[in-house]
């Protein structure tokens, strides 16, 4: 039987209006209860009569913070993940991260920015608190459980789907998509069709007279082969698949973790995987939802949402900074780059970065502009190529200060791994696959691998020092990323570069 790929849109422009409400909402109340505070402490706490509450519109730190306060909430939403996956919340985890955030929140407006220093006694203060707490959470959770409650029923009656890929083409494959299309409560998943996990079971998949009732045949018969885990990733941007269902046979295990090492280059995708019995005799399932098929999320996250926003501002924040504080610099060793050797001030140059995608990294010119006339090649330590007051910035790191407007523009970090280009990338992979993982993040201006190995001079040494920038992979975090910078604050000074 002949099949087409199912029609699943991408509900990423869905998501998008969805969270244009949420913030909406969110601001309303957070306006809302700003002005609720105001009246409360005026006839609570001040005991003003009706007539003359006229004196609250007149107070100027009432229209500041109908303008101020709101947009504060919204950023600390924001850094919290609020606004992300939309489609996806669960009533249970937007409560609790609705009274985590009003809590901090609240406490922030009353301890920094202290709303009215005429309340008497304490006793007021307590009030106030509590008053903008409930007011704030009861009105943002209830904006945001009936919005939610919303995309829930039109997810169960099937109004919203998610577009699905499923990996497997046997008796476990065919039962996991049983269980998805039959469960009571519907979960969103819309198959768009499956891969096969070993290429030659393409051709098995197909009905056969001798076979008509095999579980391949089954599939198959539902939905359409579109080949196998080698074209994973053209599938997934081609389809727009949001979630993909690992659903292997027990002799196929030993090849899960190619398959998550492929997937880890591709975005966003939600990754679910079936558990074995075992895993559920011993209560190692942990799932979303107990009213679902049991299916195990990979966490691809290698941080907490909020600590991504930090990573983000920090980096915004720093390279502003950088470039404002370093301007002199800048200037100065712009000049003496034009004025010491012909060619251009700066160097540009096409790296590969997050998710495998190619961008131009920007550096002052350390080498003479014909050095790559032979083709690409590494620097040395006695290189020739590199010119007399090139070889001084490489020492301190007067090259990287370009690469600040890298991090503005989003494709670089401060701190990361250092992004190589698609020729010696080949090479890397060919020895270390696993290279591969790190464009899980954004690559960086600094990272353990150069503050503990340094610069590499042949694709020996860059898998070398590999083995640092993986240790940061499975230890990232912000308080890493600190550590990091200090180490490199102090090979700048000690100009121990190369």
């Amino acid at each position: 039987m002949n099949h087409t790929p199912r029609q699943a849109a991408s509900t990423k422009g869905l998501g998008r209006r969805t969270a244009i409400r949420y913030i909406i909402l969110d601001a309303v109340s957070a306006m809302t209860a700003w002005a609720l505070l105001f009246v409360f402490r005026k006839v609570g706490l001040e005991e003003l009569r009706p007539p003359e509450l006229q004196v609250v519109f007149a107070d100027a730190n009432f229209w500041r913070g109908i303008v101020i306060v709101p947009l504060g909430w919204l950023a600390l939403y924001t850094i919290q993940g609020t606004y992300k996956n939309v489609l996806r919340k669960s009533r249970l985890k937007e409560f609790q991260q609705t009274l985590v955030a009003s809590l901090i929140g609240v406490v922030v407006l009353f301890f920094a920015l202290m709303l009215d220093d005429q309340v008497e006694t304490y006793r007021g203060y307590y009030l106030s608190f509590l008053f903008l707490f409930v007011v704030h959470f009861g009105l943002t959770y209830l904006c945001r459980v009936i919005q939610t409650s919303n995309t829930v029923r039109k997810v169960h009656l099937r109004q919203i789907g998610f577009p699905t890929l499923l990996i497997g083409s046997h008796n476990k494959a065919y039962q996991t998509y049983l269980d998805l299309e039959n469960q009571e409560t519907y979960s969103g998943n819309i198959f768009v069709g499956y891969v096969t996990v070993n290429p030659g079971d393409s051709n098995s998949d197909r009905p056969t007279e001798s076979d008509p009732a095999s579980s391949e045949s089954r599939l198959t018969a539902v939905i359409p082969c579109l080949g196998s885990v080698s074209s994973i990733k053209q599938l997934i941007e081609q389809h727009h698949i949001e979630e993909v269902i690992i659903a292997v046979e027990d002799n196929e295990q030993q090849q899960i973790q190619q398959i998550l090492r492929t997937l880890d280059g591709c975005g966003d995708v939600i990754i679910k995987i079936t558990p074995d019995a075992r895993d559920i005799i011993l209560g190692m399932v942990r799932v979303d939802s107990i009213f679902h098929s049991p299916l195990i999320t990979i966490n691809t996250r290698l941080m907490e949402e909020w600590q991504y926003s930090v990573k983000r501002l920090c980096d915004i924040v720093l390279s502003l900074l950088a470039l404002v504080i370093l301007s002199p610099v800048f200037l100065i060793t712009a000049i003496i780059v034009k004025c010491t050797s012909p060619g251009p001030i700066f160097y540009t140059q096409e790296r590969i970065g997050y998710q495998g995608r190619p961008f131009k990294m920007h550096k002052f010119r350390t080498m003479y502009t014909d050095a790559e006339a032979c083709g690409p090649a590494l620097s040395r330590d006695d290189d020739p190529r590199i010119t007399p007051f090139g070889r001084f910035m490489r020492k301190v790191r007067l090259d990287e200060i370009p690469q600040f407007y890298n991090v503005l523009k989003g494709t670089m970090s401060i701190v990361g791994y250092r992004p190589e280009r698609q020729f010696y990338i080949d090479q890397i992979i060919r020895r270390c696959p696993e290279y591969l993982l790190l464009q899980r993040i954004k690559p960086g201006i600094t990272s353990w691998g150069q503050v503990k190995y340094g610069y590499a001079s042949s694709v020996d040494e860059m898998c070398e020092r590999l083995k640092y920038d993986l240790l940061y992979l499975e230890n990232m975090s912000i308080t890493t990323d600190i550590k990091i910078l200090i180490y490199t604050v102090g090979i700048i000074f000690q100009g121990r570069g190369k």
